[in-house]
């Protein structure tokens, strides 16, 4: 059996339906109403409605036509003045009661005021429920005199099935601002979110480049006064390592430009994201900084995804840098080891890396900020937050026979080409 959903996403009703959803709820409303009116001019259909009073039927005239329309038209403005609508409506139905016209359908118009007025009424709902509950009574006790044949039972019955309408108005009220509250929740979790994972790119790209320049500045330095001939190499690699710090900015700006794991995929396929396969670029950079770093890779490198490829990346990029700013000039190793099932990083530095004292003076202010000994400081506590997404896990700290140790495990699924 085709459920209404499945129904409304058949090519046939595709376009007449996503039509009407885009139309004005005031145009949706009238067009309802006017639908509603239809069969109160049907012999066979106007007779169908509200009736409470039971009242000897008085003949049809041009006040009874006015009290039909009273109560299936103003509906056409539910949405937009719930309570003004159904006091017109209510206020109408009472008085056809009361004046004894024959039933009709238009009293439907009462049940989807009713239902409206508690979906869509804001303010002054108390009020607006005791006006209607004492407006109920009056005309009670207006057709008991009357001489109508209800009792105290049918009345009470009456007003309990009009009571459901405006109760199940409310509890779509109730669940509408309830998915509105989780819509906003969802929202500045995701924005709190994005902001973290934001910093953690910043902080990965600005940290690690404006170190290296910064040692590399200090040595051109040094060199000026005691080998002014190689002054030269140390400023021009001060040059490449600024270009390469444009270029990162370039990808993370890529990043928040784009949209999706297609946009990202893309960022990759063009050379502009950071990998794996960069991460001998990255130690050529920190050796060109003067510290001594050895490579390895064993196993075979197999496509991963973009995010397995880039927390990669940013291991290796925060030991090395941390490597340069807290033990400047001890022998550095990066070891990648590639499974079937996941990826294992390690960085040694031999010496101890303290990061409240940086052994290069021209990073005393820098070391304070990028935090990463000692998985106290911002670089390392984002990593461990970006592994823990994938499922990996960091590892950090000195090692029993001297230096400092960086270990990462990455699981991944290899991405399809």
């Amino acid at each position: 059996m085709t459920s209404p959903q499945a129904l409304w996403s058949l090519p046939l009703f595709r376009a007449p339906y996503g039509w009407w959803r885009e139309r004005n709820p005031f145009v949706q409303d009238t067009v309802l109403a006017l639908a509603l009116t239809l069969p109160a001019c049907v012999p066979n259909l106007s007779h169908i409605g509200a009736q409470i009073g039971d009242l000897p039927r008085r003949p049809e005239n041009a006040l009874a036509v006015v009290l039909v329309l009273a109560q299936i038209l103003p509906p056409a403005a539910r949405r937009r003045w719930p309570a003004g609508t159904l006091a017109i409506v209510s206020g109408a139905f009472a008085l056809h009661q009361t004046l004894g016209f024959a039933t009709t359908f238009a009293s439907v118009g009462l049940y989807l005021a009713l239902y409206s007025a508690g979906a869509h009424q804001v303010r002054s709902r108390h009020t607006l429920t005791a006006a209607l509950s004492a407006g109920y009574v009056v005309l009670a006790m207006a057709l008991h005199h009357l001489g109508s044949p209800q009792t105290i039972v049918d009345y009470s019955a009456f007003y309990a099935f009009l009571a459901a309408f405006w109760l199940v108005g409310s509890t779509m009220r109730k669940r509408r601002a309830e998915e509105a509250e989780k819509r906003r929740l969802a929202a500045e979790v995701a924005t709190a979110a994005e902001r973290a994972r934001i910093a953690r790119e910043l902080h990965d790209v600005v940290t690690h480049h404006v170190t290296a320049m910064v040692v590399q500045a200090d040595a051109a330095q040094f060199l000026l006064s005691s080998a002014p001939e190689r002054a030269g190499e140390g400023l021009t690699a001060v040059s490449d390592t600024g270009r390469r710090a444009l270029t990162d900015l370039r990808y993370l700006l890529g990043v928040l430009e784009a949209t999706g794991e297609a946009a990202s995929a893309d960022l990759v396929r063009t050379g502009r994201a950071p990998a794996l396969g960069r991460v001998g670029d990255l130690v050529e950079q920190t050796r060109r900084t003067g510290q001594p770093v050895e490579f390895g890779e064993h196993g075979e490198r197999l496509p991963q995804s973009v995010e397995v490829e880039l927390a990669a990346y940013r291991v290796v990029q925060e030991a090395l840098t941390n490597a340069v700013k807290y033990a400047t000039g001890e022998p550095t190793r990066v070891l990648l080891r590639h499974g079937a099932q996941h990826t294992e990083i390690e960085v040694t530095t031999d010496g101890p890396i303290d990061p409240a004292a940086p052994r290069n003076p021209g990073l005393s202010g820098a070391g304070a900020a990028g935090g990463g000994g000692g998985g106290g400081g911002r670089g390392l506590a984002g990593l461990r937050t970006r592994l823990r997404m994938l499922d990996g896990q960091l590892e950090a700290g000195p090692r029993p026979e001297g230096g400092f140790e960086v270990r990462a495990t990455i699981p991944f699924q290899p991405r399809q080409e």
